[in-house]
């Protein structure tokens, strides 16, 4: 590209690491971490509690896990949507 070309993308073209756009994505949504957090926190919960089920059955076990793991992440997301409409319709009206 010439230097007398004008860029289509600037903002693609600054120097910005990795972690800079992580953060970035985290302000901007932040009930996405938050889920995903939560989704593996019930995962781990769920493998650590795998040895003591007691006389429940391992696919009956699993499903429980599945389900609240995949609870969790929705719930978060929905809530992650509710946060955002609420900020742009409420907090920042556009009239």
């Amino acid at each position: 590209m010439s230097p007398s070309q004008e860029s289509v993308f600037p903002e693609y073209e600054t120097e910005t690491s990795q972690t800079s756009k992580l953060i970035k994505k985290f302000k901007d949504t932040p009930f996405v971490p938050i889920g995903m957090g939560g989704f593996f926190a019930v995962v781990a919960y769920g493998l650590y509690k795998l040895k003591h089920r007691g006389d429940m059955k391992m696919s009956l076990h699993l499903i429980h896990m599945r389900v609240a793991a995949q609870g969790f992440a929705v719930g978060a997301l929905t809530c992650g949507v509710l946060y955002s409409m609420f900020r742009e319709y409420v907090g920042n009206p556009k009239e």
